[in-house]
């Protein structure tokens, strides 16, 4: 059995920008791996950053945390029922609410996504398909759905991943279902805005994106076999681009810039970018590339070029964004995830290795590098960076480094 898919770009200027999203969201504000982050180190000494703590019990897992107001959230599961682990600055727990049934068949056990966290209310959706909204400060449930029982959503291989997109009053989500294919609802109370047929498949492990596009909001996701793109204000499906692999898994986060989409994904798949219209309509494919077929671990959009490592193609790759040329491909670590920021790439394996990369066209430059030993499982989750600390999680440990200069 392949690995469990658990679950990326610039700001864009211009008339074509990514949507600002709350600070608290996967992978950063824009959703799309770029941290916004000034005065990090530029290089690590030797042995890596100082590990300000490491709070190690918070079940099975691989989402990410959220940082919000100095408290950090974050999913995990114990005997089959997923918590919400409210911790301090300092790593302390401060509270853990109890949010539903997680995914403990078999296929790697543990919470998928990760919680978001706006005005006081934590919204998360556990891999059976139950999406909850939480008061932060007492855990007390306002509202829930079943996006499979009270919609006609289909849960999938290895329980439902997708880490929840909130704007304004809005949840986005894909229930996966015929009718409930991919739906609005307000985060208020669950009630839907509009729900869309979609594609009709069921969904992908996929976290979807919201855009603007030249004044027209665009909400860009992965279904099983398709790429698809639909109107976020009416829920109208504006096209679709078929992208299928072997496992129907397609767990990144499209890049979107300056009016392109590429969408990536591994299991003998690949990358492909794709032109909008000033519209968004579907204009045209730009290229394809076989050879960044990423897994789970997201890539990154830095001037000019794609970073990122690749799942067959065990490597990490500069690709150029213009012509999808591979500029080099390196060997130097193993694959994994990868986010962005203050000049620096930060990279984190699935041997547990962490690495500061200074990166460009010319080379991929480590200037830092230190194991991550503490924890359980699998080195999947994806990094994050709030206050000058990157946060660390494996399995049962949440690990958080000073990265300040």
């Amino acid at each position: 059995m392949k690995k469990l898919a658990i679950a990326i770009a610039l700001i864009v200027a211009g008339m074509a920008t990514v949507t600002a999203q709350t600070a608290d969201n996967w992978r950063g504000p824009e959703r799309q791996g770029i941290y916004h982050e000034t005065g990090l180190l530029q290089q690590w000494p030797a042995g890596g950053p100082e590990m300000l703590w490491a709070f190690e019990q918070l079940g099975a897992g691989f989402s990410s945390p959220v940082v919000v107001d100095g408290k950090i959230y974050i999913s995990g599961k114990e005997d089959g029922t997923g918590y919400i682990y409210v911790l301090t600055a300092d790593g302390t727990l401060e509270n853990r609410f109890p949010y539903g049934p997680e995914f403990h068949g078999e296929g790697y056990p543990g919470s998928r996504n990760t919680p978001a966290v706006v005005d006081g209310m934590i919204y998360i959706v556990s891999s059976m398909g139950r999406l909850v909204c939480m008061d932060a400060g007492t855990g007390r449930t306002v509202w829930q759905i079943d996006l499979f029982n009270d919609l006609d959503g289909r849960n999938i291989r290895w329980g439902l991943t997708e880490n929840l997109l909130v704007d304004g009053d809005r949840i986005y989500c894909t229930p996966g279902g015929r009718k409930h294919n991919i739906v609005a609802l307000n985060r208020h109370n669950g009630e839907i805005i509009w729900s869309s047929p979609g594609t009709g498949e069921v969904s992908a492990y996929c976290s979807p994106l919201l855009v603007n596009h030249y004044g027209q909001n665009l909400l860009i996701t992965h279904t099983k076999d398709h790429i698809v793109a639909l109107n976020a204000d009416s829920g109208r499906v504006l096209w679709r681009y078929n992208h299928e692999n072997r496992w129907d898994v397609h767990p990144n986060t499209p890049i979107y810039h300056q009016g392109s989409i590429f969408a990536f994904s591994g299991y003998g798949q690949g990358g492909v970018k794709l032109r909008l219209d000033s519209v968004g309509n579907l204009a045209g494919t730009e290229w394809t590339s076989s050879e960044l077929d990423n897994q789970i671990g997201g890539a990154v959009l830095v001037d000019g070029y794609i970073y990122g490592s690749g799942q067959n193609n065990r490597f990490w790759f500069c690709i150029d964004w213009e012509t999808g040329d591979r500029i080099y491909r390196t060997r130097d670590i193993d694959k994994g995830t990868v986010i962005y920021a203050d000049g620096r790439l930060y990279c984190y394996t699935e041997r547990g290795e962490l690495a500061l990369v200074n990166p460009s066209p010319q080379s991929f430059d480590i200037v830092g590098q230190t194991d991550i030993r503490l924890g359980s499982g699998q080195h999947w989750a994806h990094l994050v960076i709030d206050g000058g600390v990157l946060y660390v999680r494996r399995g049962n440990a949440l690990m958080a480094f000073n990265i300040s200069r």
